[in-house]
C-alpha cells in the first residue's frame, strides 16, 4: 500500500465529515477550529466493478479489493507558515502525503461558523495556497542561503543546484504552485525538487464540499471552484459530506434506495475515490485463482517484476515470466480456459510494463 492522499482546507469545511464518511473511522467532528489535531489515517477500499466481474467467473473462496490511505489532516488559517494556528505541524503532515484532496466549502449553513466569518471559495483556496507557497519559498531560500557558499567557492553540485533553486524562487514569488511548471525542467533538476520535498509539487484535486441542492445543481460557490480548478489543471469532486455520512448509516439494502431519491446511480465518495486513485497515478492488477481474486495498486508504468514483488517478495527475486490475460478478453470469453485455447493469454518478461485491468499470473523460481 503506501499511497496516501491528505484531506486538506480551512476549519469547519467537513473535512472530517468527509473522512468519516469514507472509513466509518469515527473521527471527531465538531463546530469549532482545529478539532482534528493529530491527523486521522483511514485504509478505504477502491471501487472497481471489474474485481466482481472477474470473482463472477472465476467464483474463488475470497475476494480482495485494492486499497489506499486517506489521512485527514488538521485545518489550516492564514499564516500557518509563520507558526499561526497549528503552523509547522499541518504543513509537515502535508509533507509525508503524496496527494492533496483540498476540500472547499461551497454551502451556507448558519449553524456551522467559517473560520473567515463568510463563505468565499476563491478567498479560501488562495488562503491555502498562499501559505503553501510561503512555507516552499521558506525552504528554498534556506537551501539557497546554504548553497550559495558552496558555490561562490566553485563546488559544482552547488553551482548547477544554483539556477534551479532561482528558477523556483522567482515562481513562487509570483504566487504560483512549483507543480504546474515541472514540465520546464530536466531529470536532473527534478531529483533536486523532489529532494526538497516541495509542498506545491504535490498534485492537487479540490472537493467542492455542497449541500443536497448542490448536489443536484451546481451553485455559484462551486462555480467558482471548477473555474479555479480549470485554471490549474486540476480535478474537481462534488459532494456533500453530510449526505454521503448519512449514506454510511443506512443498511446497504437502503443504500440504492436513498441515493435514487436523491437522482444519484452511486455514493459520490466512489468518485472522489477513484479520482484520488487517478491523482496519484495509480493503476489496478488483478490476480485470480480458485483461492482468491484480489485487485492490486501499482504506479503507472511499473514493470512486471517490481508488480511481481508487491504479491511477494519471492516473485521479484525469482521472476521468470508473467502470463498477461486482458480484463477485456476474460469479460467476453468467459473463462481463463478459453482465453488460453484462443492465444489470448500472453507471455511477457522483465521488460513489459503493466497496464490497467490486467490479469496477471507470475512464473517465478527461489
Amino acid at each position: 500500500m503506501g499511497f496516501k492522499c491528505g484531506i486538506v482546507g480551512l476549519p469547519n469545511v467537513g473535512k472530517s465529515t468527509l473522512f468519516n464518511a469514507l472509513t466509518a473511522a469515527g473521527a471527531e467532528v465538531a463546530n469549532y477550529p482545529f478539532c482534528t489535531i493529530e491527523p486521522n489515517i483511514g485504509v478505504v477500499e477502491v471501487p472497481d466493478a471489474r474485481l466482481d466481474k472477474i470473482a463472477a467467473i472465476i467464483r474463488p473462496k475470497k475476494v480482495t479489493p485494492t486499497v489506499m490511505e486517506f489521512v485527514d489532516i488538521a485545518g489550516l488559517v492564514k499564516n500557518a507558515s509563520k507558526g499561526e494556528g497549528l503552523g509547522n505541524q499541518f504543513l509537515s503532515h502535508i509533507r509525508r502525503v503524496d496527494a492533496i484532496a483540498h476540500v472547499v466549502r461551497c454551502f451556507e449553513n448558519e449553524n456551522v461558523s467559517h473560520v473567515e466569518g463568510s463563505i468565499n471559495p476563491k478567498r479560501d483556496i488562495e488562503t491555502i495556497n498562499i501559505e503553501l507557497i510561503l512555507a516552499d519559498l521558506a525552504t528554498v531560500e534556506r537551501r539557497i542561503e546554504k548553497l550559495g557558499r558552496l558555490a561562490k567557492v566553485g563546488e559544482k553540485t552547488a553551482k548547477k543546484a544554483m539556477p534551479v533553486l532561482l528558477a523556483l524562487k522567482e515562481i513562487l514569488e509570483q504566487g504560483e504552485r512549483v507543480g504546474i511548471h515541472l514540465d520546464r525542467f530536466d531529470q536532473e533538476a527534478l531529483q533536486l525538487i523532489k529532494e526538497l520535498q516541495l509542498l506545491t509539487t504535490k498534485p492537487v484535486m479540490y472537493v467542492a464540499n455542497t449541500d443536497e441542492a448542490g448536489i443536484q445543481q451546481d451553485n455559484p460557490y462551486v462555480a467558482q471552484v471548477k473555474e479555479i480548478a480549470q485554471r490549474e489543471g486540476a480535478k474537481v469532486v462534488k459532494i456533500c459530506a453530510k449526505i454521503e455520512a448519512e449514506v454510511q448509516e443506512l443498511e446497504p439494502e437502503e443504500r440504492a434506495e436513498f441515493l435514487e431519491a436523491l437522482g444519484l446511480k452511486e455514493p459520490g465518495l466512489h468518485q472522489f475515490i477513484r479520482e484520488g486513485y487517478a491523482l496519484l497515478q495509480l493503476i489496478t492488477f488483478f490476480t485470480a485463482g480458485e483461492n482468491e481474486v484480489r485487485a492490486w495498486t501499482i504506479k503507472r508504468g511499473t514493470k512486471a517484476p517490481q508488480a511481481a514483488g508487491k504479491v511477494h517478495s519471492d516473485m521479484e527475486r525469482g521472476f521468470i515470466r508473467v502470463e498477461v490475460t486482458k480484463y477485456e478478453d476474460l469479460m467476453r470469453e468467459g473463462s481463463l480456459h478459453a482465453c488460453k485455447e484462443k492465444g489470448l493469454v500472453r507471455i511477457e518478461g522483465k521488460d513489459y510494463v503493466i497496464q490497467d485491468g490486467d490479469i496477471l499470473y507470475f512464473r517465478f523460481n527461489v
